[in-house]
């Protein structure tokens, strides 16, 4: 019977090995990762980071579990709700990794951007706080880190965005563009968050795929973010490749303007023609300010 006190690395990892080489796996144990928001997307990037044998991270959540999020949050269980989420999310990575290094953190973590993008070449934003993520993006770029993200979307997606790459401020045309972080107002991230459904809605199939009633409500700041789990761990799952990718110095495919995963159709669906972008875009634009009239 196998000694279940005596934790062994490479036995941990030993069926990884063909997926990856011996060096990639070692440039895993020695690879670094700061995921902030280990709720939803964050928590099952997190999750699948860690059994890869990634061996040291930097996590930070500001909530804690409630039972609303035991319907697709991958450490939200019937006697973890009412617990940090940070915490519950290093103490289950330590029991599969025992050597796992994770540095927690918990509301101070914006206040610390600068530090962490520094150490941590590789970002994972987890978070639904555009003002944070926008802060988050800014100090990546100054310290030449990667961010992984996700579109608020009900069709998984992907986005990576490499030191050299636009913002999503400024590449989807946010009003937190030159703004410093303190001078952001409620009505600059609303309208940011239009400017990404937009994006979403104009680029994918989305629109289809969700009830348009309860979108709009979501964007009239009426209602909770739907969240479903197939959506929510597939996206975490994707983050975690991109993230793996990077720290074995593979190059992936996925860009600044990321891909959505249409499972119900089969395929991916990545942007369209600018030109085509340019008339549904309008027509999009026209379709949401109806949804959000009516949501009124």
């Amino acid at each position: 019977m196998e000694d279940m006190t005596a934790f062994d690395y490479a036995e941990f990892t030993t069926r990884n090995l063909g997926f990856v080489t011996a060096a990639e796996q070692a440039a895993l144990r020695d690879g670094a990762v700061f995921v902030a928001g280990v709720g939803g997307m964050g928590g099952a990037c997190f999750l699948a980071l860690v059994r890869a044998g990634v061996g040291r991270f930097a996590i930070c959540d500001i909530d804690v579990f409630e039972t609303s999020n035991m319907n697709r949050q991958v450490f939200a269980f019937t006697d973890t709700v009412g617990r940090d989420k940070a915490e519950a999310a290093c103490e289950a990575a330590l029991r599969i990794n025992p050597d796992v290094r994770i540095e927690r953190l918990g509301a101070e973590w914006t206040d610390r951007l600068a530090d962490l993008a520094a150490r941590y070449p590789v970002i994972v934003n987890g978070t639904d706080d555009i003002a944070a993520g926008v802060a988050l993006y800014r100090a990546a770029k100054v310290a030449g880190a990667t961010v992984i993200d996700a579109y608020a979307s009900p069709l998984p997606s992907v986005i990576v965005v490499r030191p050299t790459d636009p913002r999503p401020e400024e590449r989807l045309g946010y009003p937190t563009r030159h703004k410093a972080l303190d001078a952001i107002r409620p009505e600059d991230l609303q309208a940011s968050f239009m400017k990404e459904l937009e994006y979403v809605m104009t680029h994918s199939s989305s629109a289809r795929h969700v009830d348009l009633e309860a979108a709009a409500a979501l964007a009239a700041g009426t209602a909770k973010r739907m969240s479903f789990a197939p959506m929510v761990i597939s996206t975490g799952c994707l983050m975690a490749y991109e993230a793996l990718w990077l720290l074995m110095g593979r190059r992936s495919a996925t860009d600044c303007r990321g891909w959505f995963l249409n499972a119900f159709a089969g395929r991916t669906e990545r942007p369209v023609w600018a030109p085509f972008a340019l008339i549904k875009g309008a027509v999009v634009r026209a379709f949401m300010a109806r949804l959000l009239k009516g949501a009124a």
